[in-house]
């Protein structure tokens, strides 16, 4: 059994995805973050960067005590090794799909998450940080378009460098990129949303998030200021 700490946001439903995937036994435990809950002792002690996902495995594969994780990269890493699923045992198509995985940790994840700040939560009008790295994520999304020119999914066959680029690359509209102008990267999405895991995976993380609203103690936490918007 493996606990899964989430929350509906793209970097919770990357674990979600492949644990719907693979078939391993798991069980959600919801971290409000629009309530501050990754900010208690109890999830600290799991995810020390107050970060969702995180996951503890009850069953390691050494067969020793449960084993915790947080980064939703490592944790897909971790997943896929144990599961011998969605990495590739060839070298080289491991380390390709791999540095795709990197390549979303490192660009589309952050670039798509500041992107949405300025058009969506910050405080004031920043022209500049709008442009900026909403610039920089259609220089991502060209990247992914070329990628995807002669193959289905970003390595050939489906994996973790997938599963990790689909919860951000399908929110595109919400900072104002229309998938349309990257027609490759568009059939992609609607290749893996037509996936009956994936269609589980937003099924179950959806109704978590109910109607809560962010309060003004987790405002001042992740802001420092009261966005315009939540």
């Amino acid at each position: 059994m493996t606990d899964l700490y989430f929350w509906p946001t793209p970097n919770g439903y990357k674990t979600l995805i492949f644990l719907e995937e693979s078939g391993l036994s798991y069980q959600i435990k919801p971290i409000n973050i629009l309530r501050g809950d990754q900010f208690q002792p109890d999830f600290l002690a799991i995810a020390p960067n107050n970060r969702i996902p995180a996951i503890v495995d009850h069953a390691p594969a050494e067969g020793n005590s449960p084993f915790a994780l947080f980064e939703s990269g490592s944790i897909l890493i971790y997943l896929a090794e144990k599961t011998g699923q969605f990495l590739s045992s060839d070298l080289r198509t491991r380390h390709q799909t791999i540095q795709w995985l990197m390549w979303q940790m490192g660009g589309v994840g952050p670039m798509m998450g500041q992107a949405n700040h300025f058009i969506q939560y910050a405080p004031e009008d920043i022209p500049y940080g709008k442009k900026r790295y909403g610039d920089e994520v259609k220089r991502l999304f060209g990247v992914m378009e070329k990628q995807l020119s002669d193959q289905d999914y970003l390595t050939g066959n489906y994996s973790i460098a997938d599963m990790a680029c689909y919860p951000w690359i399908k929110f595109s509209d919400l900072i104002n990129i229309q998938l349309s102008d990257f027609p490759r990267v568009a059939e992609w999405v609607a290749r893996i949303t037509e996936r009956p895991a994936v269609k589980r995976a937003y099924e179950v993380g959806e109704p978590i998030k109910g109607e809560q609203q962010m309060d003004d103690e987790a405002r001042r936490l992740l802001f420092g200021v009261n966005p315009q918007k939540t």
